[in-house]
């Protein structure tokens, strides 16, 4: 057998134990393979291991396969899972130079869990505030306005005496921690509106 018998031959073959089917589907599919692990632009051992991991995989699950013809599509998905993968694996670690001054003790900030972990306070904040009624909403955000309103503005646009800004705020800020939205969040993002 070699890699051009058509795969309805060679998948069979190789559920069979032929080795010689085996080394044809390796042979035809190892290209696609790599072009995939390539596009994915993993290092050469990175590639290496899901190669070996997508081989392994077909291994186990080639009996699975009722279309021999889904075996192309099979691998590519496969590959790119792997890839996706090994590329989340990769971006949980950090790697770190024992010799470095604080060596393993040094925790680097997780700057894009981070950056995420701030857009989720952020459309929460928003949901929070569009719960609230209208007027203690408007309160909220022209209290954080930029550039800041002096409360003779903020009076004069709501309509309201100076005197109650405060402690409408106040109350504006205990119903909003209230809300759903920020309930379902488990912090506070309202920390920052005081």
């Amino acid at each position: 057998m070699d890699s051009t018998d058509p795969l309805a031959i060679l998948v069979p073959a190789a559920r069979e134990g032929d080795q010689d089917a085996w080394d044809a589907i390796v042979d035809r599919f190892l290209p696609l393979v790599g072009a995939i692990i390539r596009r994915h632009r993993l290092s050469e051992a990175d590639g290496d291991d899901v190669s070996q991991t997508v081989w392994l995989r077909l291994v186990e699950h080639l009996g699975a396969l009722r279309e021999p013809d889904a075996l192309p599509g099979w691998i590519r998905t496969t590959t790119r899972n792997e890839c996706l993968r090994v590329l989340a694996a990769r971006a949980r670690t950090q790697p770190v130079d024992p010799q470095e001054q604080g060596g393993l003790d040094v925790v680097a900030g997780d700057v894009a869990g981070d950056a995420l972990l701030a857009e989720e306070r952020r459309q929460a904040l928003r949901e929070a505030l569009a719960e609230l009624p209208a007027g203690r909403r408007e309160l909220l955000l022209l209290l954080v306005a930029d550039p800041p309103l002096a409360y003779e503005q903020i009076s004069a646009r709501l309509g309201i005496p100076i005197g109650s800004i405060g402690p409408t705020r106040a109350r504006a800020l205990e119903q909003l921690r209230r809300t759903r939205a920020v309930r379902g969040l488990g912090t506070d993002p309202v920390g920052g509106l005081r």
